[in-house]
């Protein structure tokens, strides 16, 4: 089940990629999205840059279990990464976008920290 983090760690990093060029497009104008210190580019930024975090935090799971060889319920806590991986960019962005999707911000944050307290805690120490 790792395998799967492994390759949403890839695709992270490339819409990483993505997400970067497209946003540097725009990001000489001083005013754009509001100035640099508004909460709708500040919002841009965490959406982009949780690609790459996020990747990492998959990337780094799917070779702890490979190469420590761990016996973990990997099918749970392997979703829940990816559900954490996929929903932050997301709400950061619809947070951008209208402000009250910020109240969704919990659905990232519960799969990504169940996810650690999981493995941590069910998985790693057995």
């Amino acid at each position: 089940m790792g395998l799967i983090n492994f390759y949403a760690a890839w695709i992270g990093i490339a819409l990483g990629f993505v997400t970067g060029a497209v946003l540097g497009l725009f990001f000489h104008g001083e005013d754009w999205a509001g100035g640099y210190s508004s909460w709708r580019r500040r919002m841009m930024r965490l959406g982009h840059i949780s690609f790459f975090g996020l990747a990492f935090i998959n990337i780094s799971y799917a070779l702890s279990v490979k190469v420590y060889e761990l016996q973990v319920n990997d099918a749970v806590i392997a979703w829940l990464f990816i559900i954490g991986a996929i929903a932050m960019p997301t709400v950061c962005f619809l947070s951008a976008y209208k402000k009250p999707f910020r109240h969704l911000f919990f659905i990232p944050v519960v799969s990504l920290v169940s996810g650690i307290g999981y493995f941590i805690f069910g998985g790693m120490i057995q």
